[in-house]
């Protein structure tokens, strides 16, 4: 039979993981060289006040944790606000980063569902990596920890693979069991279809809801909230998955109950409706948060001296994020899905720009096209049979 046309393989097939860290690493070091390069007087003046407890002393004053607890917070609160009224263009810049924020946290949390991110505790338990990003590194959380256990998952993964029996196109054992081999490695899983209900719901409830009222609040407590939203979306994605699983298990209801059970497993990007349901929010947030930033830019800059240094620090931060994802994409997917990334964030803003590239990548993504896996026990094909719905696809 003829094979179809292989497609370049993606450079995290090509290249020594080694090789590919290095731009990470850069990002990094050139990420706390920009920092530093803009910090300024106002940054440790807002230091030395929680330092000396004249800062919020009801935070400050609690031993050990309370210095840098009141300056996070004093940091993000000085980013929303402006003397005695939110300012326009404080509020729209963070708008904008936050429904950046919105989709990333999408992505993550939809990568953590798949079956074949099991294996990595970086990937599938994104809850300690985001409070890393939040609370202490920033955009270096994610040059040097969440990229690098993407990479050197791609990489786990194709190399499982090639020492299959039978050289590069052996016929490996597929199944939900091995999240390394079968059709099924990119499904949600073992309850994909719950996944689609918590995950939006989760990231609504834990991350935009507590947003919003920082944004509109001004209010330490409530930034103190929003700093904790890694766990509050993890414990509200749990809960809402599992609520759903124990419906399921009383509702009698047609067929219903064997899309739930099962094997559960769902690719998210074969259901039109589960897809629209899972991206949805991070997409309008990020089309409207565009559109205030844009008009915020025909307005007077209202923003005051604390509130423009923080501000800076936050954008420069955002920046390198944007970078390294836009990097990420380009290793694994290629360049083209790195330009629809680009475009669409230039269009529609940045998160939804990494919502639509991350639809788009799944077209995509192959973790290795070297190599060819034929699911055990699948029908026969002789040598003029043409693809089907039966035909065994990696996905």
């Amino acid at each position: 039979m003829d094979l179809p046309p292989r497609r370049a393989r993606p450079a995290v097939h090509r290249f020594s993981l080694r090789y590919l860290l290095v731009a990470p690493v850069l990002l990094a070091t050139l990420t706390g060289y920009v920092l530093f390069l803009h910090s300024d007087v106002n940054m440790y003046m807002l230091y030395s006040q929680c330092h000396a407890r004249s800062r919020l002393p009801w935070l400050s004053h609690i031993p050990v944790l309370g210095s840098p607890a009141c300056f996070l917070v004093s940091f993000f609160q000085e980013a929303v606000s402006s003397s005695s009224h939110a300012s326009i263009r404080a509020s729209s810049t963070m708008a904008a980063i936050l429904s950046f924020i919105a989709g990333l946290l999408t992505v993550s949390t939809v990568e953590a569902a798949r079956i074949c991110n099991a294996p990595s505790i970086v990937i599938a338990y994104p809850t300690g990596p985001w409070i890393l990003f939040t609370l202490i590194g920033g955009a270096i959380v994610w040059e040097l920890v969440i990229i690098p256990a993407f990479f050197h998952r791609s990489r786990a993964i194709s190399a499982a693979r090639k020492a299959g029996p039978g050289g590069s196109h052996a016929q490996l054992p597929a199944g939900p069991a091995d999240p390394t081999f079968g059709e099924a490695m990119r499904h949600l899983g073992p309850n994909g279809l719950a996944e689609t209900v918590a995950i939006p719901v989760a990231v609504a409830v834990g991350f935009v809801v507590p947003s919003l009222l920082m944004l509109v609040l001004d209010n330490p407590a409530a930034v103190l909230v929003w700093l904790f939203f890694p766990v509050l979306v993890s414990l509200v994605r749990q809960a809402v998955r599992r609520l759903l699983v124990v419906i399921t298990l009383w509702a009698r209801v047609g067929g219903q109950e064997r899309r739930w059970n099962g094997s559960g497993s769902l690719h998210l990007e074969s259901d039109r409706r589960a897809l629209v349901a899972v991206y949805a929010l991070p997409v309008a947030c990020s089309i409207l948060a565009h559109g205030y930033l844009l008009w915020s830019l025909t307005r007077p800059d209202d923003r005051k001296e604390m509130t423009r240094s923080v501000l800076k620090f936050i954008t420069i931060d955002a920046f390198f994020v944007g970078l390294t994802v836009l990097y990420w994409i380009l290793v694994e997917a290629g360049w083209r899905v790195a330009l629809v990334v680009a475009g669409a964030s230039v269009m529609l803003g940045p998160g939804a720009g990494i919502c639509i590239g991350w639809i788009y990548r799944e077209q995509t993504v192959d973790p290795d096209r070297s190599v060819t896996v034929v699911a055990v026990g699948s029908r026969r094909e002789s040598e003029d049979a043409s693809p089907s719905e039966e035909t065994p696809l990696l996905r």
